[in-house]
């Protein structure tokens, strides 16, 4: 029977019934280690008992009552993640892509509340992934998300990676916006150096633009720091998150200073489930447990850890993996071999990778990963490896 299902996923041919942890388990029971946490949502792995737990409760009292009413565990979210960064206000989302299209809209209506709407532009850089809607995938910039959607959506600069010369050249008098990802997570873990990010916050003071920062993939401890931009001791002016802040809940949030959310006045943006009880209540449990003492120093160290020992299987398979990128748990292998063929053959051997741009497959534990799970996922990754590099010398022959 053909599925009913509209066919936008070449999906592999594996369902699973339930996860403990860093673990996956089939219907038929086959356990596969998942470092892949639903391409960086698991933040806290499957089944965590504090989020259940958070979840269960809030769903035997409210789930919903629509952003005409206060809901407490909203107000006690964004005053969290107020108090832990550098933002002043907090728009909750359901999605990346709904935090994100906040925060274009957030940085023209600071330019048009200033006085000066023709700003509207955003400057954007290669190989960016900022969501899946009309206007993301124009920031982005990727053509192969574009073709066939009708006429690119206006107002996106995209400029190469690391060209500072070209980024000075794109910005002028419509300019309103630089928008990053510090780590580039589709376009293959590509890291943004430090004192490229310092050049963009000095970009942005010197011709009165907003810095925003895309961190849907980076953010909520996945770097070893609760948001990856402060390794740069660069400060955003507006930042998206979403994926792990949720835990595996649907949660995405637009944070900002109250300079740069002046424009956002009531009525003049909105959302039907957006920051809804159920997912506030999961938010602030992932927060319990991301902020406790010594939570992203664990992250730093199996970070440390997966790294050091995925050297030496670069050291015994040179042909299959030749570069290790990224910081903390979000770590990606650049390949000889292509990135379809690894992500395949890793999960015959029960792992899950996943793939992304630039030939790299990525290495997204849950944040929550032990010492022993980083050992048997080297072990398998080094099988993985040797399974295809025998069958290139095989080839070869």
């Amino acid at each position: 029977m053909t599925s009913a299902l509209l066919p936008t996923y070449a999906r592999a041919p594996i369902a699973f019934e339930r996860g403990e942890g860093a673990w996956l388990v089939t219907r038929d029971g086959e356990r596969y280690l998942d470092f892949g946490a639903g391409i960086a949502v698991n933040a806290l792995g499957h089944a965590h008992p504090h989020l259940v737990e958070a979840l269960t409760t809030q769903a035997q009292k409210l789930w919903h009552t629509s952003n005409l009413f206060e809901i407490p565990e909203g107000e006690r979210l964004g005053r969290r993640l107020v108090d832990a960064t550098f933002a002043d206000v907090a728009f909750f989302a359901n999605s990346g892509a709904e935090a994100n299209e906040a925060a274009i809209k957030m940085a023209r209506k600071y330019h048009a509340a200033g006085g000066h709407p023709e700003r509207f532009r955003i400057v954007t850089f290669e190989g960016a992934f900022h969501g899946r809607t009309l206007a993301t995938i124009a920031a982005g910039g990727q053509q192969k998300y574009i073709d066939g959607f009708g006429p690119k959506v206006d107002g996106f600069d995209q400029v190469p990676f690391g060209d500072h010369d070209a980024l000075v050249a794109a910005i002028g008098p419509e300019t309103a916006a630089l928008m990053i990802e510090p780590i580039q997570g589709e376009g293959g873990i590509r890291t943004v150096p430090t004192e490229m990010l310092r050049g963009l916050r000095a970009l942005c003071d010197e011709h009165g633009l907003l810095l925003i920062m895309d961190e849907v993939q980076t953010g909520v401890g996945r770097t070893g720091r609760l948001f990856a931009h402060e390794w740069a001791g660069v400060t955003p002016d507006i930042m998206s998150a979403a994926k792990g802040i949720g835990g595996g809940f649907p949660l995405g949030v637009c944070l900002a200073t109250a300079e740069a959310a002046r424009g956002m006045t009531a009525g003049s943006h909105g959302t039907t489930f957006g920051g809804n009880p159920l997912a506030m209540a999961v938010g602030n449990a992932v927060l319990d447990v991301v902020l406790a003492d010594g939570f992203l120093d664990h992250v730093l160290r199996m970070g440390l850890l997966l790294k050091q020992r995925l050297g030496a299987v670069i050291d015994r398979h040179p042909g299959v993996i030749s570069e290790i990128r990224g910081t903390g748990l979000i770590l990606g292998l650049k390949l000889g071999v292509p990135n379809t063929a690894f992500t395949a053959a890793a999960r015959d051997e029960r792992l899950l990778v996943i793939p992304a741009g630039d030939n790299v497959v990525r290495l997204l534990p849950p944040l929550i990963v032990s010492e022993a799970e980083v050992a048997e996922a080297v072990e398998r990754l080094d099988a993985t490896a040797g399974r295809l590099g025998a069958q290139m010398r095989g080839a070869a022959e």
